[in-house]
């Protein structure tokens, strides 16, 4: 399967999360209801619908409301995702659009992740 650049496949991810990775930041795009029956460990959630106006925010107000540092624009470690990859998609673009230039997102969705974790 090709992957674009703006996609991440499970082992890509897994390497980023197991290198004790300071700078990367995974977003879970889905819903709270999703989320509470599972995540990414480490992934900080923000739903589809409201990633502009996160990611507009000041440094300061990220920091408050999601407990991790606001990333730079020119972060190389940005990883949306969602259940299947459609909503994470989605929130790829919207972060790109708003000059996070090398957001990715993780293509298999939770979905994936659970199944290979399990």
């Amino acid at each position: 399967m090709a992957i674009s650049d703006k996609d991440i496949s499970y082992s890509d991810l897994k390497a980023l999360l197991t290198k004790s990775n300071k700078g990367l930041l995974v977003v879970d795009v889905r819903t709270k209801e999703e989320v509470d029956r599972g995540h990414i460990p480490g992934s900080i959630h923000i739903p589809v619908d409201t990633v502009e106006s996160a990611l507009a925010l000041d440094p300061a107000e990220f920091q408050a409301k999601y407990g991790v540092p606001k990333p730079p624009l020119d972060t190389p470690e940005l990883v949306f995702h969602c259940q299947m990859g459609r909503r994470g998609g989605v929130a790829t673009d919207k972060a790109r659009g708003l000059g996070f230039q090398k957001a990715v997102n993780y293509a298999g969705g939770y979905q994936e992740w659970s199944e290979k974790e399990g």
